[in-house]
């Protein structure tokens, strides 16, 4: 969280909260799902993991921090859904309160990525690799959690010194 409570909205201030080494867990926050992705420790490569159904915050937030628990995580990126014209519409207000309520229950530093075009990235990785429409509706949320966090991971190593 930034000073004032918040999560970040600049990578600068998000890494210089963040300790020199630990891994990272990007979110793909959507309506009925939660796509989880993760980082290694040196925070190059973004790896998506899974899935979770949403059900109400409680159980959606405890899962996301048995996640953070498991894996050891140093912070989280969470997608912030903004319109193609930059403006922020009711899903990023969404996004803006679940994050809000998870940093009630979380000392970890987080912040938002710009995830405009995240699961048009994953849709057309995937059709690439050939996956049926089935597989591709499984995965979609996680492969965009992994696009997200990358954007930051690079971000971050433009960054570092």
């Amino acid at each position: 969280m930034n000073a004032d409570g918040g999560p970040f909205d600049d990578a600068i201030a998000f890494a210089a909260a963040l300790p020199p080494r630990g891994a990272l867990a990007g979110l793909d926050l959507g309506t009925a799902t939660i796509g989880v992705a993760v980082s290694d420790v040196d925070r190059r490569i973004a790896s998506p993991l899974r899935t979770i159904r949403r059900t109400k915050f409680g159980v959606d937030a405890a899962a996301l921090l048995a996640i953070v628990t498991d894996r050891a995580i140093a912070g989280l990126v969470l997608g912030l859904p903004r319109n193609m014209d930059g403006t922020e519409g009711p899903r990023a207000q969404s996004t803006r309160a679940f994050t809000r309520n998870l940093g009630r229950l979380t000392p970890l530093p987080i912040a938002f990525w710009d995830e405009r075009l995240s699961t048009v990235a994953a849709e057309r990785a995937l059709l690439e690799a050939d996956a049926s429409r089935r597989r591709r509706a499984e995965v979609i949320d996680h492969v965009a959690a992994g696009y997200i966090l990358q954007g930051m991971l690079d971000r971050l190593a433009r960054i570092a010194p």
